[in-house]
Order: structure tokens, then C-alpha cells, then sequence
């Protein structure tokens, strides 16, 4: 097969095992579905069950009434005069924003899992493993508990939270990179155990700021925000997350060829021109942003870069064109499917971190226990 990118590489390019002979099955049989089909079929889904979070929440309100405010407010058509306020208010401020934020983070985090899976070669990376997310988490609380004056009297006052969590999540991946690197090359073993110790730092630390807030309320919400939530949300938050994700969704969409080139290991990416160290930390900034403003809206939500990339790698391979837009879509329809469950699953909501985290434990462990899984070239 060969790549746009104008080299050649096998059928199935990266089914490598821990010691780099070739091993792996091939994709899942789509028949004669193309990507781009799929990819229709998935867009498809997204949307229906993006209408549904819509409509399904804590007020019964009727499928038409929904309908007809949504049209109202999106494209003026109608009257909704006999309407009660409360509903539309329900439907626009609460359950549309809440759709649309769900897709933007389920996006976003699939995005993130795709990228630092390719980064470290490793079908195990995510940011809540590797503990990018407990940083931003980190980060977020403190300045939360600071009041968000971190950055008081500058420009940037009125980001305080995101600045602080961005900062929490650059400096976790950088210590998890240099703690995986002490004594000789940086294996799975050690990235994987130097994400579980710097991300239950974190957590401690977010935990005893947590402990620390003399308001109960406030330790309530704070304690719900870290088990992750799209439930305290406005449309402010959407437009954030929204331009944080699109600006990942469009970089990374010009990286296909330095993703794959990735995965083929260091030595081959060096000989086809790729810059991994350059590329490694532009990689690690973005990424790092888009967790940060994650999760300063949506507290941590985990598991799910660790989920969509290897469920879609099964679909379509490990081929960046095709694997790349595929998961950022089925991570938008899982979100949101999440955040459903998350709504009517109990009498009172859910953390979606919860579910998020029922879901991936079970595949985490699959996939530490399947020797045979096909990935990069990385070494144990």
C-alpha cells in the first residue's frame, strides 16, 4: 500500500511487537463499506444520538415542544409564545450546550488518545493514564482555591483557571517523560508506571486543596468536578472547548505523515526526514491545551483516549488517514453516549467520569493482558 505521503509501508504498517518483529491481525471487515462511508455512517449516528441528549434529561419535556425551540432559536422559524419560559429555557441553556460540549470533549480527548498513543508508541498512552489530565486537574483546583488570581493585574487575569491547569498539564507530561527516561531508553513499563506515579500525586494534591475548602458546598462541587461532569456548562465554556479542539482537530489533520512515520519507530522516522524530538514537544503543547481547557469545564473524564483509539484501530487499522477521523467521531458519539447514561442511569446524575472509567478499566486490562495486540515498535 502506499501512503500519500509518498513512502511505502506494509499492509498492516505497524504491527510490531515489544521486540520489533512484524506480528498483528488486520482490521476488522468492513465489507465493502470505504472509510469514507464509514466515517458518513458514524457523522450520521453522532447526530441522532446527539438529538437525543437533547431531548433526554431530568424535565420530561415533549419531542415536538424540543423541536420547535430548537428551530426557533437556531433559525428564527416559528412561534414558541406558548411555550413555557422554563422549557425553553431548559432546552437552550441547558440540554443544547451540554449536546454540543459533550461531542466538542469526546472529539477532543479521542483526539488527544490518537496522538499520544503515536507519540510514545504505545496502545496503553492517554492522557488520564499518563497523567496529563490529574496536572490540569491539579492546576485547575489550585487556582480555583487561589480564587484564579494566579495571573491577577495581567491581560490574562480572566484565564487564570486555564492558565494554571495548562501549566499542570505541560509540566506532568514533561516529568513523566524525564522520570521514563532515567537509567537508559524509555520502555512501556516505565512510561506507563511513571504515569501512575505522577497522576497519583496529583490526585493527592487535588485532593487535600479539595479537603482544604472551608465551604461544604463548594468541597461538593469541587469533589464532583473531579469525577468529571458536563453538567455545569454554558455556552461560554462550548465556545472555549470548541476553538481549543478545532485548533487540534485542523493541526493534526496536516500530521498524518508524521504520525505514521511515528509509528514505524525512531530509527525509520529519522531516515524518512521526521524530527520526533522537535515534533514530540509541539505534540505534547497542543495535546496539553486541549486537556486543560477540558478539563477546567468537564473536571477529569478518563479512559476515553485510551478506548476510542484502540476500538476504531480494530475498525479501520493503524493507517493516521483513515484511523484519525474515525476516532475522533466515534469519540464524539461514545461522549455522548456517556453523558446519557450519566443522566438516567440513577435517580440523581452521575459523574460521567464514572462511566467513562467502568468502560475503559475492562479494555485497559485487555489490552495489558493481550500479548498479541499489533502496535509500534516500542520496546517493553
Amino acid at each position: 500500500m502506499r501512503l500519500r505521503t509518498g513512502y511505502h509501508v506494509p499492509q498492516n504498517p505497524f504491527p510490531f511487537t515489544e521486540g520489533g518483529s512484524l506480528r498483528g491481525s488486520p482490521p476488522m471487515e468492513l465489507g465493502k463499506l470505504t472509510t469514507a462511508g464509514l466515517c458518513i455512517v458514524l457523522t450520521i449516528v453522532m447526530i441522532v444520538v446527539m438529538c437525543a441528549s437533547v431531548f433526554i434529561g431530568a424535565v420530561d419535556i415533549p419531542f415536538e415542544t424540543v423541536i420547535r425551540i430548537m428551530v426557533y432559536k437556531i433559525f428564527g422559524i416559528g412561534d414558541v409564545s406558548d411555550i413555557p419560559t422554563y422549557m425553553i429555557s431548559i432546552v437552550w441553556r441547558l440540554y443544547a450546550p451540554r449536546a454540543v460540549l459533550g461531542l466538542i470533549v469526546g472529539v477532543g480527548l479521542a483526539l488527544a488518545g490518537v496522538v499520544m498513543q503515536a507519540m510514545v508508541q504505545n496502545p496503553l498512552a492517554d492522557p488520564y493514564i499518563l497523567g496529563i489530565s490529574s496536572g490540569a486537574s491539579l492546576g485547575a483546583t489550585f487556582a480555583i482555591l487561589m480564587g484564579a488570581t494566579v495571573l491577577g493585574g495581567t491581560m490574562f487575569a480572566s484565564f487564570g483557571v486555564e492558565a494554571c491547569a495548562f501549566i499542570g498539564a505541560i509540566g506532568t507530561s514533561t516529568l513523566v517523560f524525564i522520570l521514563s527516561s532515567i537509567g537508559g531508553k524509555m520502555t512501556t513499563t516505565k512510561l506507563i508506571l511513571s504515569g501512575v506515579i505522577i497522576s497519583s500525586l496529583c490526585g493527592a494534591f487535588s485532593n487535600l486543596i479539595v479537603y482544604l475548602e472551608p465551604d461544604a458546598e463548594g468541597m461538593r462541587s469541587l469533589s464532583f468536578w473531579l469525577m468529571g461532569s458536563l453538567s455545569t456548562i454554558d455556552y461560554n465554556s462550548v465556545t472555549q472547548c470548541g476553538i481549543a479542539v478545532l485548533i487540534g482537530v485542523v493541526f493534526f489533520a496536516t500530521q498524518m505523515r508524521n504520525l505514521n512515520a511515528m509509528m514505524l519507530g525512531d530509527s525509520t522516522a529519522t531516515t524518512l526526514g521526521v524530527d520526533l524530538s522537535k515534533l514530540r514537544k509541539v505534540y505534547i503543547i497542543i495535546t496539553s491545551l486541549i486537556i486543560a481547557i477540558i478539563v477546567c469545564k468537564c473536571g477529569i473524564i478518563g479512559f476515553v483516549g485510551l478506548i476510542i483509539p484502540h476500538l476504531t484501530r480494530g475498525l479501520v487499522g493503524t493507517n493516521h488517514w483513515k484511523l484519525l477521523p474515525v476516532a475522533i467521531l466515534i469519540g464524539a458519539i461514545f461522549m455522548l453516549s456517556a453523558d446519557i447514561v450519566a443522566r438516567t442511569l440513577a435517580a440523581s446524575e452521575i459523574p460521567i467520569g464514572i462511566i467513562t472509567s467502568l468502560c475503559g478499566a475492562p479494555v485497559f486490562a485487555y489490552i495489558m493482558l493481550k500479548r498479541s495486540y499489533g502496535f509500534g515498535g516500542a520496546s517493553e
